[in-house]
């Protein structure tokens, strides 16, 4: 992973641990529901977006590298687990 896309991940991660905490605090504060459930939306698509992130990460450097590679092995195991990360994305 390069380091401009390890920072940008990083930041965001932070950013939506910081989030989190905030909701911890409403909750414990009793804060209307919606307005948590609301936070909580938010932060699920803040890490809906780092998971973009590290996938097009993965395709664009393991992936491809197993692609040109001349394994068939190595080629047919990332491509098995690329569905299984979109299988599993559609059952949550």
């Amino acid at each position: 992973m390069d380091e401009n896309t390890r920072k940008t991940i990083t930041r965001r991660l932070a950013s939506a641990a910081g989030h989190l905490k905030g909701i911890e605090r409403m909750v414990e504060e009793d804060i209307y529901c919606i307005d948590i459930i609301r936070q909580v939306q938010a932060v699920q698509a803040a890490l809906n977006k780092v998971n973009g992130l590290i996938l097009d990460n993965h395709l664009h450097t393991c992936v491809t590298t197993a692609i040109q590679g001349d394994d068939p092995d190595e080629r047919e195991k990332m491509l098995k687990e690329v569905t299984s990360v979109f299988e599993m994305s559609n059952k949550i």
